[in-house]
């Protein structure tokens, strides 16, 4: 067993399989959002060989602390665009048969060996910087697969960041890599992003300041020593008459501190009671495949057309090497 944890953003996931896989179930509805989910991550496990799987998803509410802060956070987003159209589906029932996925998909996990997050008022983003930092994980190698930009500044000697990108490519992100692509430490990627902002998140940034910008009024953002917003204020005022770049980044300095309490994961935004519960769930682990139930759901949702021995026997080696440790 190799000693890696694969750590899913579950609904950046989810979505990326919902929009363009066109499958449709045995019910005749549609059901690429959980057909791509499994089958994604079939191909991460197969990719990765990890010795443990985690799923976070985001829980109920979970954007309404941010939305406290700045009202508009994550509003106006465009509506979900799919590849196709499905005939006799209004909007409602669209809605409702992607609920119904996404619960589905919870459903088929939770007959797996794979730790499954669901906190309610969090944010997927906020239990999966949580999880990276247990003492239990440190000296394993964390791999988060997502599509979202926030996690790069978790990336460190021992977590990265896996991108899939379009037609199955992907991008792999560690401590180095972000530094050379970005001339930016992770260390330093949350103050780096809060001047940037974040139009995925409606996120607005300091104008005319963007990432490349930046670095070459603050090339020390490449340096592993992390800098604090104050350190970035104080350079500004010293140099306010060098560069029209001190000065917005001044003249929006509430708009910067605002900005980096939103985007930051140095210090996840989490309850003591739901990071209670989160170690206890990784203490109390005791991993379980039920393959019957597992299988019968697939033959109900016509999804046994589709080899998943690979996801299978790793489940079963999970569960072995688990009882041999204990």
């Amino acid at each position: 067993m190799t000693n890696k944890v694969l750590i899913v953003d579950a609904m950046n996931t989810f979505i990326r399989n919902y929009v363009m896989d066109p499958s449709i179930g045995a019910d005749g509805f549609p059901i690429g959002g959980t057909r791509g989910f499994l089958k994604t991550l079939q191909k991460l496990i197969r990719e990765i060989d990890p010795s443990q799987v985690v799923v976070v998803w985001d829980g109920g509410g979970g954007s309404k602390k941010r939305r406290t802060l700045l009202k508009q956070y994550k509003e106006g987003r465009k509506p979900i665009k799919l590849n196709r159209a499905y005939e006799g589906l209004s909007p409602l029932e669209e809605s409702q048969n992607k609920y119904n996925q996404i619960k589905k998909t919870i459903d088929y996990l939770n007959k797996t060996p794979v730790i499954q997050f669901m906190v309610e008022d969090v944010e997927a983003d906020d239990v999966i910087a949580y999880v990276c930092g247990l003492p239990d994980l440190s000296e394993k190698i964390k791999v988060i697969v997502s599509s979202d930009k926030d996690f790069i500044q978790l990336c460190n000697s021992t977590t990265i960041l896996y991108k899939p990108k379009t037609k199955g490519q992907k991008e792999i992100l560690n401590e180095s890599r972000v530094v050379e692509q970005f001339s930016i430490h992770p260390n330093n990627f949350a103050i780096a992003r809060a001047v940037d902002g974040d139009k995925s998140d409606n996120i607005d940034g300091v104008k005319g300041v963007g990432l490349k910008t930046l670095v070459k009024s603050f090339p020390e953002l490449s340096e592993s020593k992390s800098l604090t917003l104050d350190y970035i204020f104080d350079k500004c005022k010293e140099n306010f008459g060098n560069s029209k770049i001190y000065q917005s980044i001044l003249m929006d300095k509430k708009k910067v501190e605002l900005n980096y309490s939103l985007m930051q994961l140095y210090s996840p935004n989490i309850s003591y009671g739901s990071t209670k519960d989160i170690r206890e769930s990784f203490e109390n682990y005791s991993p379980a495949f039920n393959h019957t139930e597992f299988m019968a759901m697939l033959t109900k949702d016509g999804l046994t057309n589709f080899d998943w021995e690979i996801m299978f026997q790793k489940f079963r080696s999970i569960i072995s090497s688990t009882k041999k440790n204990d």
